[in-house]
């Protein structure tokens, strides 16, 4: 089952903002917060999760052992290293 969705202007939410809270919560809908026809913000129910691909959960595209990983690593510990030109200026 496909869910509603509306958009709402920011004007419009400002105005509506308890009625839109009422809106997602009891009636499982989205709304979709625009300016200027431009989409600003979602209105979900709780619990819902947006489903977003997070560079964390790929899988399988790099060995454990892989090179990135031991540069990612250099490049941390030197971070730790470095410091800034303004307190090393005299």
């Amino acid at each position: 089952m496909k869910k509603r969705e509306a958009e709402v202007s920011v004007a419009d939410a400002k105005r509506q903002f308890s009625h839109l809270l009422g809106r997602v919560a009891y009636g499982k809908e989205r709304i979709t917060i625009v300016r200027r026809g431009r989409p600003m913000a979602r209105l979900v129910p709780a619990g819902e999760e947006v489903m977003r691909p997070r560079l964390a959960d790929a899988k399988g595209w790099l060995d454990k052992d892989d090179r990135f990983f031991v540069e990612i690593a250099r490049l941390v510990e030197a971070r730790g290293k470095h410091r800034p030109r303004l307190v090393t200026a005299k």
